[in-house]
């Protein structure tokens, strides 16, 4: 079973817990938004315009890691005073990368592909720090179940999923649909592998829990 692949990261002694510097998440996304509340440090969001187009030859898993680098370092230009974090994912079912569906019609032909399945899901996370890019890439192996042409119609009636590559919410009804899932990191599937992040960051200097009390509601 793969896991997570690497680390890159230089050791410094400095810590920032009583004065944390200003931390940037690299992403429109609601999920990694959330997922990041709950550390329970002040941030801002800015979205990088970073081309996620796969270059050709390139692996899912080197895909993700390539993409969370580059849109922290894209964001990292415009904050330069910031520690940004960058995040990807990418579906990965036998070498081959799956893509959100974007539509009730693409949702249902994707789940009836993966129906059966083992998909992986690698997610990479980069934070951009002191000049520094510290990364780390997790994989979560998922089985979907059999599905019927009725459930995946059910599933999708309920729970719209079409936001999701692989079509199923894991934190939501998506759960329902899957017969397995193995991880380092359960928050990863979901977008923002908390665990790794929180590492990332106390190897940068800032640990967690944070003596400064987050503003986020």
């Amino acid at each position: 079973m793969r896991r997570a692949c690497y680390i890159l990261f230089p050791t410094l002694s400095k810590t920032y817990n009583l004065n944390p510097p200003r931390l940037v998440l690299a992403s429109g996304s609601r999920y990694r938004a959330e997922l990041l509340r709950r550390l329970q440090i002040d941030f801002t969001i800015a979205v990088s315009s970073v081309d996620e187009t796969p270059v050709p030859g390139e692996s899912p898993m080197h895909t993700a890691a390539r993409l969370a680098r580059a849109k922290a370092d894209a964001v990292s230009r415009a904050h330069p005073d910031a520690w940004i974090i960058g995040s990807d994912q990418v579906a990965d079912l036998d070498g081959v990368p799956i893509n959100k569906p974007g539509s009730r019609g693409a949702a249902e032909a994707q789940l009836a592909r993966l129906s059966g399945q083992r998909v992986a899901f690698h997610t990479g996370v980069c934070l951009w720090a002191n000049g520094h890019a510290h990364e780390r890439v997790v994989t979560t192996e998922v089985v979907y179940r059999s599905l019927t042409a009725t459930t995946i119609r059910r599933y999708l009636d309920l729970e719209p999923a079409f936001d999701c590559a692989g079509s199923a919410k894991s934190e939501g009804l998506g759960i329902t649909l899957l017969s397995s899932m193995s991880t380092p990191d359960p928050t990863a599937l979901v977008g923002l592998p908390l665990i790794a992040l929180t590492e990332l960051l106390a190897k940068a200097g800032w640990s967690l829990p944070s003596a400064i009390r987050s503003t986020h509601p």
